[in-house]
């Protein structure tokens, strides 16, 4: 399947790709946009007190500066979840830091948190008035923090007035030593911060597909402990199934088609772990309607997709919603 934007982005790399497809999406949402998130009786479902239109979400990563909520509204989504915003701005990791994996429908990234900080991504959303949809602030620490918890507890204090739900992203394998805090008793005591911190807004939890099945008993104990209304399985991988993209080797996170299987596997691991008492979230390696209600059959309450839009186009939104209607 191809879009008609699809040949002319991929003349460009995957960084500059991602930038122009970012103004486009904002300068659509600016200009008013017939559509807003797809919803009706049979679509909608309620999270930690929160009515989703519909249940498909975009995934942290893509509007990083929430520059582009109205547009990305606009193709259907239920809830956008923008950021990772740290409290300080930061420019990320050196480039080049962004791959297409095209023949494996994969993309490896080491952005590392690059944002303009959470300051001035709130200011552009504070100016949006009423949406039309979910939004979801991820939030994260600054790579050279001296305090990591104080930055998670700042970021969700400064997020939770305008944020429908705030997730807590300790998974991004490309900030050193950030997948430290999924572990107890760090993420206990980052889970009590954030707590503390969010007055009466839900807080989602971000965990890695990495973390074996001890780790994710623990990380949904510590989740339950501390009072986390969902849970986001998962994030981007560093392990490496057969690939055949030239850009293979790069280091870095990888997402799409080939980290279905291990995210459907960790999901599944996250639903036992729970006993149903947390809801889940389902993302990595969904691209289809099909995949999706194949998440949804494991114990999703939702999922969440991304990659697979560079490769399948906007159109899968609605494809996904309508399938799991």
């Amino acid at each position: 399947m191809t879009f008609p934007l699809r040949s002319a982005l991929f003349t460009l790399d995957a960084e500059r790709a991602h930038r122009a497809a970012i103004r486009t999406l904002s300068l659509w949402g600016n200009i008013g946009t017939p559509f807003s998130s797809v919803t009706d009786d049979s679509s909608q479902v309620t999270i930690a007190g929160v009515t989703f239109p519909n249940r498909v979400g975009l995934a942290a990563g893509l509007d990083k500066d929430a520059e582009a909520i109205p547009g990305l509204l606009a193709l259907g989504f239920g809830a956008v979840e923008v950021g990772t915003l740290t409290p300080r701005p930061q420019p990320g990791n050196p480039r080049p830091r962004l791959f297409r994996l095209a023949e494996d429908e994969a993309v490896i990234n080491r952005m590392g948190f690059n944002n303009k900080g959470i300051d001035a991504a709130l200011a552009r959303i504070a100016k949006l008035g009423k949406r039309k949809g979910v939004l979801g602030i991820n939030v994260g620490a600054n790579k050279d923090s001296d305090d990591r918890v104080a930055d998670y507890a700042t970021g969700i204090a400064k997020a939770a007035p305008l944020a429908d739900y705030i997730a807590i992203n300790v998974s991004s394998p490309n900030t050193p030593g950030l997948r430290d805090l999924q572990s107890r008793p760090a993420l206990d005591e980052l889970l009590a911060a954030a707590d503390a911190a969010r007055g009466g807004t839900p807080l989602f939890l971000k965990i890695a597909p990495d973390l074996d099945r001890a780790g994710i008993d623990g990380a949904v104990r510590a989740a339950i402990d501390n009072r986390i209304d969902a849970l986001i399985v998962s994030n981007t991988t560093i392990t490496r199934p057969p690939l055949v993209s030239r850009n293979a080797s790069e280091a870095g996170g990888l997402s799409g088609k080939p980290l279905r299987d291990l995210a459907l596997a960790k999901l599944i691991e996250a639903r036992e772990a729970s006993g149903a008492q947390l809801p889940l979230i389902s993302a990595g390696g969904i691209d289809s309607g099909d995949e999706a209600r194949r998440r949804v059959d494991a114990g999703a309450a939702m999922v969440q997709i991304y990659s697979a839009l560079v490769y399948k186009g906007p159109g899968l939104v609605r494809e996904i919603v309508r399938a799991l209607r």
